[in-house]
């Protein structure tokens, strides 16, 4: 007998060997005496039954499906197995995990920019994730007519509408067409929610959406770096300043490379600065020298050097005649 129970009896179960399924439908309807039910982890098995939902089983386990399944279906909780009376019933299994999904635009998706008179042509890349959130509608609007669905029928179905989500959260709030990695997470939460609204009339709900990067043509990209380069050229002399304050603060013991450099030039150019300023000083010091000492001369002295009488301004000395002036 043991013998004959092995040979009628089977394992309902899905081992998950296609990656990226959201469900599986066992597809022997003849479930036979003796059979068992294996749900894995991450798995929910639903037992149907002419179409209609007998009941849902969410813990993994290995279960005796006469003894510890059958007393808790709607309507085959009086099954009797007979010697070849087989319970012919579905098994959908439900994948519950979330399941990550990697997107990108088919084609170039133009953009109205400014200066641009046929639109600006950008790709998108990015991730989403999606797991199914309602059984019933699941089984009513995929399962009866397909034995499994894949992350892959999720992402033909998003990709269909993913460019006219982008050019319209895009073209919203006036943003900056040649910088959209700026508003990236602020453009997916808007395409996040839409996408999840759609999805969500099969039973599968978008769990997360984002933006990895925009791609612009070549020639916006090197307009990008030179207008970058442009800038940089601006603030060099900003950032020498900040490089010579930087290593005298260190008092040049670790200075080294580039910074060194930008040092030893500011400082340079500080010393040249400071002996022209010195060398103009002094020249002034000498024309002021020259003026006092001409001015100075035209002064006769107070007492004659001959004789040592006081002088009262004459060119010569009232005493002594010497010649004064």
């Amino acid at each position: 007998m043991g013998f004959l129970k092995n040979q009628f009896s089977n394992l309902v179960e899905w081992k998950e060997n296609g990656a990226g399924v959201l469900f599986y439908k066992w597809q022997n309807q003849e479930i036979k005496k003796g059979s068992r039910l294996i749900i894995r982890p991450g798995q929910d098995a639903i037992f149907l039954y002419n179409g209609r939902v007998e009941g849902i089983f969410e813990d993994d386990g290995d279960y005796d499906i006469e003894s510890e399944i059958i007393p808790f279906l709607t309507t085959l909780k009086s099954f009797k197995f007979g010697f070849s009376t087989p319970l012919r019933a579905e098994v959908l299994f439900i994948n519950t995990k979330e399941l990550l999904v990697k997107w990108g635009t088919k084609n170039a998706i133009n953009l109205q920019a400014p200066g641009l008179p046929g639109g600006m042509p950008i790709r998108a890349f990015g991730t989403f994730n999606c797991r199914i959130v309602e059984h019933d509608v699941v089984i009513e609007k995929l399962a009866g007519i397909r034995q499994t669905y894949t992350v892959d029928d999720v992402k033909e179905r998003i990709i269909s509408s993913l460019d006219q989500l982008l050019m319209s959260w895009i073209s919203k709030e006036g943003r900056d067409m040649f910088n959209l990695q700026a508003d990236a997470r602020s453009i997916a939460k808007g395409i996040e929610t839409d996408l999840d609204m759609d999805m969500r009339k099969l039973g599968i709900g978008i769990t997360d959406f984002t933006i990895e990067s925009f791609s612009y043509p070549e020639e916006i990209k090197r307009m990008q770096e030179k207008a970058a380069a442009q800038s940089m050229v601006g603030d060099m002399n900003k950032y020498a300043q900040v490089a010579a304050a930087d290593g005298m603060a260190r008092g040049g013991r670790n200075g080294s490379g580039l910074v060194s450099d930008m040092v030893g030039l500011q400082m340079g150019m500080a010393m040249g600065q400071q002996m022209v300023n010195q060398m103009n000083l002094g020249g002034n010091a000498g024309a002021q020298m020259q003026q006092g000492g001409a001015g100075q001369s035209g002064v006769g002295p107070k007492f004659c050097p001959n004789c040592g009488t006081p002088a009262t301004g004459s060119k010569f000395c009232g005493n002594c005649g010497n010649q004064l002036l």
